[in-house]
């Protein structure tokens, strides 16, 4: 059925299609051996017309200093291998199907199961199924490889983000485990997810990639091949521009790979890390030998003799020690200062409030005066705020918040160009005169819960909204402080589209009263198409109207393509 065959290639040497004949491993160019000019400098230039303004020359200039998380090694390269076509055609130890629970013909990787021949599948269906994540393997029939591995990857959805991150990474591990476990050496693997399932391409190639690349950290003895096989040149030119990241063939490619890796690339095992799910052991507090109260505390002669009749007067040592920890120095020792805080005087507690209060109705008055409202709150301990929002996250999750979720104020679309979860606010549904605002802000808090526990993005649409009254800066403050502490700190960037004059005035105000770190986030958008740039419009639900202020904003000649719908806006 097979004949070997010298395999055409194309640009960056990385083979085409080839139905019919068998490729061995020596006619593809390994990793280290293809183009040696660096695709990370043309994404440079891709995107050199719409640099990230939130990344400063000066943050990259100090990331020179910094350890790579991925260095050159040129014994794990040489096992990498690039291949453009299905990897039924390679002869190698093992190739890898993408299949569903059930391993089924019908929704396996396209063509896998007409050139291994009937037998795969009656096989399949002996095994019983296949759980997410996992991987199980057979024979490969038909094929010059000489096993199949067939794993099940994740179904995709934004409030699940980690979880399905977390399943991808499991089902290439699986993989290469099983692999080892055969005694077998080479591995063509097909990208693990499909368009059924609704996986972005980019998030999954840096799973993928990252994945093998710290499974071979710890079993490149035993691994001498792993093919990533794709099928469209779109996935190709990812992969060719994300695999420098993590396989930098040398110290140029390792050090534009420190400034370029995203920031979470996982653990030891390239899963996510959700930082509140670890488990934190403190140490103990040391031990100290204290000395003898050179005067015992004298206790009552009534309570001296209750407790010798109690614990007898050979256990007298044990009533010694208890003397010692009723004195308060010596519990301090012991006790957590974050239990301590909450066990305080209620009177000083109250007297620290109003110290609170008074020190911020005297420092935000100006904020009044300027007409951005009542700022002259108190401001919150970390402790109070996680008080707050857990307060506002029970209660929204008790309540039918239906009616709110109807106006589309606030809704989530996909992931934006670094793999974030985007939270898309529409500014012209946001009616104030007929808004509970109490409800929208419960809503507001159920609804991103899911996303504020890791990096997210937020998308505010501020088309045609320039005529609707909006909530002064005090109801932002309250909203930002019901989110609380992890909103700030896991908020990547805030995308404001067709800004105006008020409401840049607006964003530099809350940058100088509420928070200077968050609302420095902002980044002004001025056109869609500069905007598809940060979050692709396949990720995105974008009212009609806001085509058409973009349109009317912007003028001028030439024409703008909606790429989803294909819709062609002319401009006069």
């Amino acid at each position: 059925m097979y004949q070997a065959v010298a395999a055409a290639t194309t640009m960056g040497g990385v083979p085409t299609d080839n139905v019919d004949f068998v490729v061995t491993l020596d006619q593809i160019p390994r990793w280290i051996d293809a183009e040696s000019r660096s695709s990370l400098e043309c994404e440079n230039e891709d995107h050199s017309y719409f640099p990230d303004p939130l990344k400063s020359p000066e943050k990259e200039s100090s990331r020179n200093g910094m350890i790579s998380r991925f260095p050159v090694d040129h014994e794990i390269n040489s096992t990498i291998y690039l291949w453009r076509g299905q990897p039924w055609n390679l002869e190698v130890d093992a190739v890898v199907n993408s299949t569903n629970e059930n391993l089924e013909e019908a929704h396996s990787s396209q063509g896998l199961h007409a050139a291994a021949g009937p037998g795969l599948a009656e096989e399949c269906a002996t095994l019983g199924g296949c759980r997410t994540g996992m991987a199980k393997v057979t024979k490969a029939y038909d094929l010059p490889a000489r096993r199949v591995i067939h794993t099940v990857g994740p179904k995709y959805a934004v409030k699940y983000h980690t979880a399905a991150e977390n399943a991808l990474s499991h089902c290439y591990r699986s993989c290469l485990e099983l692999l080892i476990e055969n005694g077998l050496r080479s591995i063509a693997m097909d990208c693990i997810y499909t368009e059924a399932k609704n996986y972005p391409r980019e998030p999954a190639a840096h799973v993928a990639i990252r994945t093998v690349r710290r499974f071979l950290e710890k079993q490149k003895d035993e691994i001498i091949a792993v093919v990533f096989c794709t099928g469209t040149s779109s996935d190709t030119e990812i992969y060719k521009r994300l695999l420098p990241l993590y396989f930098p063939r040398d110290k140029h490619e390792e050090k534009v790979a420190i400034a370029k890796l995203p920031a979470d690339v996982g653990d030891e095992n390239g899963e996510t890390i959700i930082d509140e799910r670890k488990i934190r052991i403190k140490p103990l507090p040391k031990k100290t030998i204290h000395k003898p109260l050179e005067a015992p505390v004298e206790l009552p002669i009534s309570d001296v003799g209750l407790m010798q009749r109690l614990i007898g007067d050979e256990l007298w040592p044990f009533s010694y020690w208890c003397q010692c920890f009723m004195n308060s120095s010596y519990l301090d020792t012991y006790l957590d200062p974050a239990f301590m805080s909450l066990i305080k005087d209620p009177d000083q507690r109250r007297q620290e409030q109003w110290e609170k209060t008074a020190q911020a109705q005297g420092g935000w008055n100006c904020a009044k005066m300027l007409g951005f409202g009542d700022l002259g709150g108190p401001p919150l301990s970390a402790a109070e705020e996680y008080s707050l929002h857990s307060r506002y996250l029970s209660k929204a999750t008790s309540l039918n918040l239906s009616e709110i979720a109807e106006m589309k104020i606030v809704y989530r679309g996909g992931v934006d160009s670094e793999g974030h979860p985007v939270m898309v606010i529409v500014g012209a549904h946001f009616l104030l005169r007929c808004l509970d605002l109490e409800r929208f802000v419960l809503y507001v808090v159920k609804e991103f819960e899911p996303l504020i526990q890791k990096r997210y993005t937020i998308l505010y649409l501020h088309s045609a909204a320039s005529l609707q009254t909006q909530p002064d800066l005090g109801w932002m403050r309250r909203l930002q402080q019901i989110l609380g502490r992890k909103h700030q700190r896991n908020l990547h960037a805030i995308y404001v589209l067709h800004p105006t004059f008020h409401l840049k005035a607006a964003i530099f105000a809350l940058q100088m009263f509420v928070d200077n770190v968050v609302w420095k986030k902002v980044v002004y958008v001025d056109r869609l198409l500069q905007l598809f740039r940060y979050v692709p419009r396949e990720q995105l639900v974008i009212p009609d109207f806001v085509f058409q202020h973009d349109l009317e904003v912007n003028g001028g000649k030439g024409r703008m393509v909606d790429p989803q719908t294909k819709y062609v806006y002319h401009r006069q």
